[in-house]
């Protein structure tokens, strides 16, 4: 373990038999730890996220960069610097845009990041980000003797002993002391007059200073020391690393592996029965494949007729159900597809040669026909954005509809090259990176306004709208007029059963209370940390 533990740069080494030992730190580390601890409280304590985790996100980056020597193999992983510049790119996203996503985007790409450090040779993401936490989990024990030392090592017993001797030595004076300022106090008045002065005023000082370290306050110093000593301490973890290796990029023919049961029959062949097996597998998957093809396409025409050329609501039409439910029905098909292919071309019959050519195309057809489905699905969304507005579901389902595309194109990738299911989940998991920040790159919330606060439709949600986040505020104010135009106007709580409507004169009133109060509460509440370019600008647009 520890020559495992040495072979990685700025690695620390955990003791295989006690787990209480201390891990040897460097001398770096042991400065970045503390200054993390106290960066971390500084940043976020009672703070919401803007500046501070792109601050904090620096600091840890290049913290673990400073770490790293020239010939470390990290430097030499494609998906270490993918990591990189995603961490860099989403923590700008965070800083220009404060958004959700944007947030989600820069934690989960810097905690990649750690994993890609720690096993430079991994290349599934999913394995990276597991292999992070697993290696914070190794150190953190390691590192607590720190904090409590443990009697049972030489070294922590001697300091053991020192405290004890010193609390010894101390601690008899101070009660002399304090029994003669007994005895002085009731003898002399005047000094007790004096005493409980002094004792009033340092009253006064520990009752101002510790609102600033409750045991809360303390506890989250706590936590950002944890997760910095996670971040900057490297102990290598395996695990995950020891089962990618075990994972090949392409399906292999697997040996004839056939169990007896009791005397064979002198004409018995195992290979022949295993080929009668692989025949029956393939006939199976040739039904399969065409009865599903044939009722694809069914679905497909009537699709194409109904939806892609010249969709129109009739009166009554409910146009919820259509969208909720057939879109949910419909990606669940299209999942169940993707799963029965795997399914076939998981062995040897990628290796069938007298039907895998008519198995292959069955397959081709299939997948293609599925990717027809998944347009159908899009143009679902759209004509409900189109005749409801735009919401975060909406923009959602086109996000997984572009990873279903690529997955399905990966599905191809499988059956005419023999792709193993490992290098499916290496692809679209690189693919459901990208989605990520490709969705922390939008502007979402003001794009949502501007188009559910358009000319074009006659209702509105003005609650959902009101309850984004405030840098939506200058374009609530500048598209107010438009509620002019509006016949029905919902401002009921997002989640609530009950709809309460309103007059248009009443929502623009809703809108400048909703400003009014910010404007109260942006100086009092947001500070350095916590500020965002979006958030500033949209605060500066409503003061002028």
């Amino acid at each position: 373990m520890n020559s495992l533990a040495s072979a990685l740069p700025g690695a620390a080494t955990v003791p295989a038999r006690n787990r209480a030992t201390p891990i040897a730190l460097t001398a770096l580390q042991k400065l970045l730890l503390p200054t993390g601890a106290v960066l971390f409280d500084v940043l976020f304590w009672n703070q919401e996220v803007g500046l501070n985790l792109a601050l904090y996100t620096l600091f840890v980056v290049g913290a673990t960069l400073a770490g790293l020597p020239r010939y470390a193999a990290v430097w030499r992983s494609g998906y270490f610097w993918l990591m990189l510049a995603g961490t860099a790119l989403s923590a700008g996203c965070v800083l220009v845009l404060g958004s959700g996503a944007a947030k989600l985007a820069c934690v989960a790409s810097m905690i990649m990041l750690l994993g890609y450090v720690n096993q430079p040779h991994l290349k599934l993401v999913a394995f990276a980000l597991l292999t992070a936490v697993g290696g914070a989990a190794r150190a953190l024990p390691g590192f607590l003797p720190y904090l409590w030392p443990s009697r049972q090592e030489a070294g922590a017993s001697n300091k053991w002993r020192r405290t004890r001797f010193y609390g010894r030595l101390l601690l008899l004076p101070i009660l002399i002391v304090v029994g003669f300022h007994i005895l002085f106090s009731l003898a002399n008045p005047r000094y007790d007059q004096l005493a409980t002065a002094v004792f009033a005023r340092v009253g006064e000082w520990l009752a101002a200073l510790l609102p600033a370290i409750s045991v809360g306050h303390v506890l989250f110093f706590v936590l950002g020391l944890t997760l910095t000593a996670g971040a900057l301490v490297v102990v290598p973890f395996h695990f995950f690393q020891d089962q990618e290796s075990r994972l090949g990029e392409f399906v292999r023919r697997q040996r004839d592996r056939v169990a007896s049961f009791g005397v064979r029959h002198p004409n018995f062949h195992a290979r022949t029965f295993r080929s009668l097996d692989l025949r029956k597998e393939y006939l199976m998957a040739l039904a399969v494949f065409g009865l599903v093809n044939a009722l694809l396409l069914v679905v497909n025409i009537i699709d194409i007729n109904w939806i892609w050329l010249g969709f129109a609501p009739t009166p009554g039409f409910d146009l919820t159900q259509f969208v909720h439910e057939g879109t949910y029905v419909l990606i669940l098909s299209i999942l169940v597809a993707m799963g029965i292919v795997l399914w076939f071309f998981r062995r040897n019959l990628n290796f069938y040669a007298p039907g895998l050519q008519v198995l292959r195309w069955g397959a081709t057809v299939w997948v293609v026909q599925n990717a027809v489905l998944v347009i159908s699905v899009g143009l679902r969304n759209y004509y409900y954005i189109t005749y409801t507005g735009l919401a975060y579901k909406r923009i959602g389902v086109y996000g997984f509809l572009l990873l279903t595309l690529f997955g399905l194109g990966t599905v191809l990738l499988k059956i005419w090259q023999r792709r193993s299911a490992y290098s499916l989940v290496r692809l679209n998991g690189l693919a459901a990176y990208g989605v990520l920040l490709l969705l922390a790159l939008g502007n979402w919330e003001i794009w949502m306004v501007r188009y559910n606060l358009s000319p074009r439709f006659k209702d509105v949600d003005l609650g959902f709208l009101l309850e984004m986040p405030e840098r939506v505020l200058p374009e609530l104010a500048a598209r107010q007029q438009v509620l002019q135009g509006m016949t029905r106007i919902v401002i009921s709580p997002p989640g609530s059963y009950t709809e309460r409507r309103a007059t248009p004169l009443e929502a623009q009133e809703a809108i400048q209370a909703r400003i009014a109060a910010w404007r109260r509460n942006y100086p009092e509440y947001h500070s350095w940390q916590s500020w965002t370019y979006a958030e500033a600008s949209a605060y500066e647009q409503l003061t002028k």
